[in-house]
């Protein structure tokens, strides 16, 4: 009886011990001056040097400023996984300092990872470029400047469609949209956009201010030359059905 305790009391032991470990290259990282618009991207490496694959159930970051990805695939005994933060540098000018959260089967089951820089507005970083670095920049060329959606019915969000080409010799990344309305945003989030090629962008407008409006609009990118201006404009009414009535003249008539 006493050994066969001995023995059920040494597989417990043996069990407890049968985990995985996440043993990370480094558990922070510092970007440096990030130029704004662009997409800092760093991967955190790890290997298991555990007896029992690792499974990551989550990474959650700090901000949503900060995009995660993972291995998303039992990392086994002996093998490699990544952890992938993505701060996105659009609009964001200043020092920067996040963190990124791991949760998994491990011997550490919630492991904190950092990043940090500060981002830099493109007239402090050109400064700091070389001619060479700055002959490498993406260019950003719009299609049009204005766009009229005429008249539209308050409370509609109609797409307007622009084409954007990389003339520069990096890929382009769009950044944020910025506006006083804060009314203009992307249907789809905008991918890079390689050397010389171009790629249609979608902009959905928001606009719910009756009449005639105008909006300037900003489209941020890693462009260092400088950012994209265009103007929004539309005729905005409360109905664009036929049977809405306003009074001229004391007199009700149909909407034209």
């Amino acid at each position: 009886m006493k050994q066969l305790l001995t023995l059920c009391l040494l597989a417990f032991a043996i069990s407890a011990r049968a985990q995985g470990v996440m043993q990370f290259e480094a558990d922070n990282h510092d970007f440096g001056n990030v130029p704004e618009g662009t997409m800092a991207t760093h991967e955190f490496k790890f290997k298991n040097t555990g007896n029992q694959p690792v499974v990551i159930a989550n990474v959650q970051a700090s901000c949503g400023c900060t995009t995660p990805d993972w291995t998303k695939t039992p990392v086994l005994p002996g093998k490699t996984g990544i952890i992938k933060a993505m701060y996105s540098s659009a609009g964001r000018p200043g020092v920067f300092n996040k963190t990124v959260t791991v949760t998994s089967n491990a011997t550490e089951p919630s492991k904190v990872l950092t990043i940090k820089g500060a981002v830099l507005t493109k007239d402090e970083i050109k400064p700091t470029l070389t001619a060479a670095q700055l002959a490498q920049s993406p260019r950003m060329v719009v299609d049009k400047t204005i766009h009229d959606f005429g008249k539209m019915e308050a409370g509609q969000q109609p797409t307007a469609r622009f084409t954007v080409k990389n003339t520069g010799k990096t890929p382009l990344v769009l950044g944020s949209l910025t506006s006083g309305c804060y009314c203009v945003g992307y249907k789809t989030p905008p991918a890079p956009i390689a050397p010389g090629q171009s790629a249609a962008v979608d902009l959905i407008y928001s606009q719910r201010q009756l009449g005639q409006v105008s909006d300037a609009v900003t489209i941020t990118s890693n462009d260092l030359s400088g950012d994209a201006k265009i103007t929004l404009k539309a005729n905005i009414v409360r109905d664009l059905s036929g049977n809405s009535m306003v009074k001229e003249s004391s007199t009700a008539v149909p909407f034209k």
